[in-house]
């Protein structure tokens, strides 16, 4: 009984932890919007941490798995489909929010499909939690820039524009609630599938992050501000690794 209620709270503040981040990021981006370097910044800081996420949480969990052998196959169908979702996104979740004539074409239908299956199979994995671990707070930590970006698309537009007349709520409402979607429906599949849906969500944050860690820079030159903002990404996500770790070593003594 007492296992069942511990279980049934941390499943309700995962829930809860997954919604706020995206109201939260979407409250501000609709208020500071318009400061573009402020959601780049948020992107490259989610980047870092989301990469070093992927290379010490996700990947270590696939390979270590009984059915390790296929599931590179499913890493590269990650990366491929997150491409594919870009193309109804239009790239929002590495910052391509910021040109008007580019954003007015992105359709409300498109968008949501977009970011509603992105965030419904990152969701997917978590069905299994128990514990705020290191792979939920990369979705958080990701979460929030592409919040932001999407606030401030969605509540940032000229008056009369097209996208004024944008179901902006059901959107946001859609997003909110596809990771926790994802993590009720997992509870209804096979365990043995796991590694696979972990699998695809590696490469899916591979592809992300290293996009918006790569993407050239002007003329190429090196970005200090860049770089600093990735290693203090990498440093958090090590940090939380580390203690995730100790944590669990201390459980097993």
């Amino acid at each position: 009984m007492f296992y069942f209620v511990c279980h049934q709270f941390l499943f309700n503040m995962i829930f809860i932890l997954l919604i706020l981040s995206v109201i939260t990021g979407v409250l501000l981006g609709k208020y500071f919007g318009k400061k573009e370097k402020l959601a780049k910044n948020l992107l490259i800081l989610s980047a870092g941490f989301l990469i070093t996420i992927c290379l010490n949480e996700v990947f270590p969990q696939v390979y270590t798995s009984e059915t390790a052998g296929n599931l590179g196959i499913f890493v590269i169908g990650g990366v491929l489909l997150q491409m594919i979702l870009e193309a109804l996104t239009k790239g929002f979740e590495h910052g391509h929010f910021h040109h008007h004539n580019e954003s007015s074409n992105i359709l409300p239908m498109a968008l949501m499909v977009g970011l509603f299956i992105h965030a419904f199979i990152e969701g997917i994995p978590l069905a299994n939690e128990h514990e705020i671990s290191p792979y939920l707070l990369g979705i958080v930590f990701h979460n929030l820039p592409i919040s932001f970006i999407l606030g401030a698309f969605l509540f940032n537009r000229k008056e009369g524009s097209k996208s004024s007349s944008y179901p902006s709520l059901l959107i946001v409402a859609l997003f909110a609630l596809a990771s926790p979607m994802g993590m009720l429906l997992g509870n209804y599949f096979n365990p043995n599938l796991q590694p696979y849906f972990l699998a695809i969500v590696g490469g899916i944050f591979l592809h992300i992050s290293s996009v918006i860690i790569f993407e050239s820079n002007k003329n190429h030159n090196i970005d200090w501000i860049k770089i600093g903002l990735v290693i203090v990404g990498v440093s958090l996500a090590l940090i939380m690794h580390l203690f995730h770790n100790h944590s669990h070593a201390g459980h097993i003594h």
